[in-house]
């Protein structure tokens, strides 16, 4: 049982890195797609307003579907995210990143922690929880310095957006690697 807590630590250290990663260059991309200091105030505002409904989308999808497969969605969305901001171009490319940014960004995190919850000892939740949070302040690190330095190399903000890529996929491989049958459903 503490090796698939040990592998979803380190799962979620790697994608929830990606994410806040996403969540907190986000505007530094937007100015350099274009998008003016307004327009991108209002794009943060929007991304709050549809993020909590799909927070609880997610909660109910992770009722029929099971929230294994749900955090899956969101890592695979965040992968997806990667890759379109790539290509992005426009204001509206932003936009429509910014949309599949809020589709997974609140349902990733708090299926997470639910997931989490399932797999700890019920007797020691607060220490493992203490963990758990320190995993995702710390993890916070490393997507800023990935996305800095490939930008340093190449100049370029959209690169920096695409080696987020490598975090979501060493997520999904230690995600993949948990096999506990009971926890599946959440």
């Amino acid at each position: 049982k503490n090796k698939m807590v040990l592998y979803f630590m380190i799962a979620y250290f790697f994608y929830i890195d990606g994410v806040h990663t996403v969540i907190t260059m986000a505007t530094a991309y937007g100015v350099d797609v274009g998008v003016d200091s307004d327009r991108l105030l209002i794009i943060l505002v929007v991304i709050q307003l549809v993020a909590f409904p799909f927070a609880l989308l997610y909660g109910k999808l992770a009722k029929v579907f099971g929230a294994r497969k749900m955090i899956m969605t969101g890592i695979l969305t965040y992968t997806f995210i990667s890759v379109y901001g790539f290509f992005l171009k426009t204001e509206l490319d932003f936009w429509i990143l910014a949309m599949l940014v809020a589709s997974a960004q609140g349902g990733i995190q708090a299926l997470s922690r639910s997931y989490f919850g399932k797999l700890i000892p019920k007797n020691k939740s607060a220490e493992y929880f203490s963990i758990f949070n320190i995993f995702g302040k710390v993890s916070s690190i490393f997507g800023p310095l990935l996305m800095g330095i490939v930008i340093s190399i190449t100049g370029e903000t959209r690169y920096g957006i695409l080696s987020l890529i490598v975090l979501f996929i060493l997520g999904a491989y230690f995600f993949l690697k948990i096999k506990d049958e009971k926890h599946e459903e959440s």
